[in-house]
């Protein structure tokens, strides 16, 4: 479970250093370096990737919120079983999904606010 629970979180980091990289992709010149007059501003290609991306991110939010019942139970049943460490293990577990999470989608926001795309929302609480 915690296996899947990294993959997602590793599948996360990628999509953010997409996004993240298209990002620093549209601050650079045609030479390749960064121009200090530069607006910030996205190219038109990357603008144009935000949906693909959106869905992709929206897809593993909802894999995320499927599966994340588990181990909160599982934390719970540890909590009721007097196993705090280990409960306190799998609660750090589960922020930290939820913190990664939550970076993809400020992450995401910030893409759509500078290319001027509507979002659709979050799929996950």
């Amino acid at each position: 479970m915690f296996r899947r629970i990294i993959a997602g979180t590793a599948v996360a980091a990628a999509l953010t250093v997409g996004v993240a990289g298209g990002i620093a992709g549209a601050a650079t010149t045609s030479n390749g370096t960064t121009g200090g007059t530069s607006s910030g501003t996205p190219t038109a290609a990357v603008c144009a990737r935000v949906p693909k991306v959106e869905a992709r991110v929206h897809a593993r939010e909802a894999k995320i919120a499927q599966r994340l019942p588990k181990p909160e139970a599982r934390e719970a049943a540890a909590k009721a079983a007097g196993h705090t460490k280990l409960a306190d293990f799998i609660a750090t577990r589960i922020g930290r999904v939820q913190a990664r999470e939550a970076k993809v989608n400020a992450r995401l926001a910030q893409i759509q606010a500078k290319c001027g795309t509507a979002s659709s929302g979050s799929t996950a609480s």
